[in-house]
C-alpha cells in the first residue's frame, strides 16, 4: 500500500521552510510531493537548493485548491492520497496511525486527525478540528467549532467517529474512491470543496471517519487568511452551491429564500462590525450564485438520477446559526444530539 503526500503550494516557501522538514521526518513511509500552483516567488528555487529529492509538479496556473488538485493528482500514481496543507505541523506517526484507522474498514474512503491550533495549540484549529458536520441550511461546523469560537482540547474528542465531512487541510483519502467520485468539484476553486466531495461519496456508500488517534497544528489561512474578504465570498458562494446540488429532499426555493435571509443577517452583521467589505462580498456571492444557477441544477439533477437512498447521516436538522447566536449555544456538545440524522 503507497501512500503519496500531496502539499498544494502557492506562494508558501515561508510554510515550506516552516513545515516541510517535519512532514519528511515524520512520514517515512510516504513519498512526498509539492504540487506548485504557479507560484510567483521563490518556492521552486528554494525547493531545488534545500531539498532536491523532492518531487515537484508544476502548472501553469493558478486552479485554486480543487482544480490545483485534480491536475496534480493525475500525475500521482499511489493507493492513497494524503492532502496536505503547507502551514500544518505533523506529529510523530500521525499518518501510520491515520492509515491503521483506515485500514480496518475498506468502505471507508477518507478520514482526518485531529487538527490543533499551531497558534494556540491547546486549542482546536477552525479548519477541522475533531470532524465536520452540516446543518439544514448548508452552514458547516466542527466537533471543536462552532462559527468563531473554538474549543479547547480537554480530551471531549478523544474517540473515533464517522463525521458528515473531513477536511481538506490534512485529508487521508483512497485514490480510487476520489478517482470514482470524479475529484474536486473544479468550478468552486476553494472552500466547501472537501464537503461536496465527502457528499458526493457518501451518496456512493462510502464512509467518512475521524480518528484522535493522529494530531496535527494548523496555522490556518495560510493561503487566504481569515479575514479576508474574498474568503468571505468563497464561503458564502460555495456552501449554496454545495447544498443546492446535493441536498437530496430539503432544497426547494422556500430552503433558498430562507438561507438568503440568514445570509442577510450576516451581511448586516458585518456592516455593524464595521466589515463593510465582507457586507458586499456576502451579496457578490449570490450575485455570482444566482449567474451560475442553471448549471448548478443541471448538475443538481444529474446527481439525484444517481441517488437511490440519501445518506444524511450526520446531518443537522436545525439552525446551528440560531442555535450560536439566539441560544448562544457555543460548543458542540451544547448541541441538541436529537437533530442529527
Amino acid at each position: 500500500m503507497h501512500t503519496a503526500i500531496v502539499i498544494l503550494n502557492w506562494n508558501g516557501r515561508s510554510w515550506l521552510e516552516e513545515f516541510l522538514p517535519g512532514v519528511l521526518q515524520h512520514s517515512a513511509e510516504a513519498e512526498v510531493i509539492i504540487a506548485d500552483n504557479a507560484s510567483t516567488d521563490d518556492s521552486l528555487v528554494w525547493l531545488a537548493a534545500v531539498h532536491p529529492n523532492v518531487r515537484v509538479i508544476r502548472m501553469e496556473l493558478n486552479r485554486g485548491f480543487a482544480g490545483g488538485y485534480n491536475a496534480a493528482l493525475k500525475e500521482v500514481n499511489a493507493d492513497r492520497y494524503l492532502l496536505l496543507n503547507s502551514d500544518v505541523q505533523v506529529t510523530p506517526d500521525w499518518l501510520t496511525r491515520l492509515n491503521a484507522y483506515m485500514d480496518r474498514d475498506p468502505r471507508m474512503a477518507a478520514c482526518q486527525p485531529k487538527v490543533l491550533s499551531q497558534r494556540q495549540r491547546e486549542r482546536f484549529e477552525h479548519a477541522g478540528a475533531a470532524g465536520g458536520f452540516i446543518d439544514r441550511n448548508g452552514y458547516p461546523f466542527c466537533r471543536g467549532r462552532i462559527f468563531e469560537i473554538t474549543e479547547e482540547d480537554k480530551g471531549q474528542y478523544n474517540d473515533e467517529q464517522d463525521v458528515f465531512w473531513a477536511t481538506g487541510a490534512c485529508l487521508l483519502i483512497r485514490a480510487e474512491a476520489f478517482r470514482a467520485a470524479g475529484g474536486f468539484d473544479a468550478d468552486l476553486f476553494a472552500h466547501m470543496e472537501e464537503i461536496d466531495l465527502c457528499w458526493r461519496l457518501r451518496r456512493m456508500g462510502w464512509r467518512i471517519g475521524y480518528t484522535s488517534a493522529a494530531t496535527v497544528y494548523h496555522v490556518g489561512g495560510g493561503s487566504l487568511g481569515y479575514g479576508s474578504p474574498q474568503k468571505t465570498y468563497l464561503n458564502f458562494r460555495n456552501s449554496l452551491i454545495v447544498l443546492t446540488k446535493n441536498l437530496h429532499n430539503g432544497w426547494s426555493w422556500w430552503w433558498l429564500f430562507r438561507r438568503l435571509v440568514l445570509d442577510g443577517f450576516a451581511a448586516w452583521k458585518f456592516l455593524f462590525e464595521g466589515h463593510g467589505a465582507h457586507t458586499w462580498q456576502v451579496a457578490r456571492a449570490h450575485w455570482h450564485y444566482f449567474a451560475r444557477l442553471p448549471n448548478v441544477l443541471r448538475q443538481r439533477r444529474e446527481l439525484m438520477a444517481q441517488e437511490r437512498e440519501p445518506d444524511l447521516t450526520g446531518m443537522y436538522q436545525r439552525s446551528i446559526a440560531y442555535d450560536r447566536f439566539i441560544l448562544r449555544w457555543k460548543t458542540f456538545n451544547d448541541l441538541d444530539k436529537t437533530a442529527f440524522f
